[in-house]
């Protein structure tokens, strides 16, 4: 152990669990103990701490924390100042961007931007909102919402700014999207001045590498098999453009061994071409992480 440490912000709440679980497939294993801020992490190097992914932006910026992980949103909400390392695309959901919507009542009469002069919006986001409807030249009363925002239109406000992964919920309270705010990813930020530490920076760049490889791997599979060489034209031609295998010579020189990284989902496609075209001893295997 160097005596360094790397302070960083986990985001608690809805990106919690994928984030603990986006760590382990990286190689560090994150441990969270019930009503415990400060998880343990198997890095002697590395000290995290939860928060929510609203608040992590302001406490990177200011030096409580060097690093952390937080939404592009909650960085423009509190308009902080920091340097993001790298985008990683994933969410609670899926590995989709989240998106800030102006969403109304399915009767209402409003139906673009415009129609919001002098109306009453809840949101989290007032910042992001204010900022919007200044873009677009409209005038409005936005208030913080302290959550349950779905259901405050139409008897405590007009509309809402919520964010949204399917839209799901705002169709289930009876809501209607009118309009996209922006679209938001994860993003590892720094710290500036932490980020002008060489060793600081050292350490989040190769943390950096391994999140990057683990989400690379996310969905994917190896394939390998044997093929006789006389097969190889029929076999290659098979695979999807673009994804050209690596071939190996074997013992037997009329044989070769192929190998190759796949979307999982396409396997069970492919598989049964693959025997039919002369493939043999052909098995697909898990990847934890593909360092580009």
């Amino acid at each position: 152990m160097s005596g360094n440490v790397l302070k960083l912000g986990i985001p608690k709440g809805s990106l919690e669990e994928a984030t603990v679980k986006l760590f382990g497939r990286a190689g560090y294993n994150i441990r969270i103990k019930s009503r415990s801020y400060f998880p343990s992490i198997d890095d002697d190097e590395i000290e995290c701490m939860l928060i929510r992914a609203q608040e992590i932006a302001r406490y990177v910026e200011n030096g409580v924390l060097d690093a952390g992980l937080t939404g592009k949103d909650w960085i423009l909400e509190n308009r902080a100042d920091v340097e993001e390392i790298a985008p990683l695309v994933y969410s609670k959901v899926s590995a989709r961007p989240v998106r800030w919507v102006l969403a109304v009542p399915n009767d209402s009469t409003i139906q673009s931007v415009k129609d919001l002069q002098g109306k009453r919006i809840a949101t989290e986001v007032v910042n992001l909102t204010t900022d919007w409807l200044k873009d677009n030249g409209v005038t409005a009363n936005v208030e913080f919402s302290w959550g349950a925002t779905e259901v405050k239109a139409p008897k405590l406000v007009d509309a809402i700014v919520e964010v949204t992964e399917t839209g799901s919920s705002l169709k289930a309270n009876n809501l209607r999207i009118v309009d996209t705010l922006m679209e938001s990813t994860t993003r590892f930020i720094m710290n500036k001045e932490a980020s002008k530490d060489k060793w600081k920076r050292n350490k989040v760049d190769r943390l950096v590498l391994m999140l990057q490889g683990a989400m690379a791997a996310n969905g994917r599979v190896g394939l390998m098999m044997n093929a006789p060489k006389q097969n190889l034209d029929a076999i290659i031609n098979i695979f999807p453009p673009g994804k050209k295998p690596t071939i190996s010579e074997l013992s037997n020189k009329s044989w070769v061994a192929l190998n190759v990284i796949l979307e999982e989902k396409l396997v069970r496609d492919f598989v049964p071409d693959l025997k039919n075209a002369g493939a043999e001893d052909i098995v697909e295997y898990p990847l934890n992480k593909i360092i580009h």
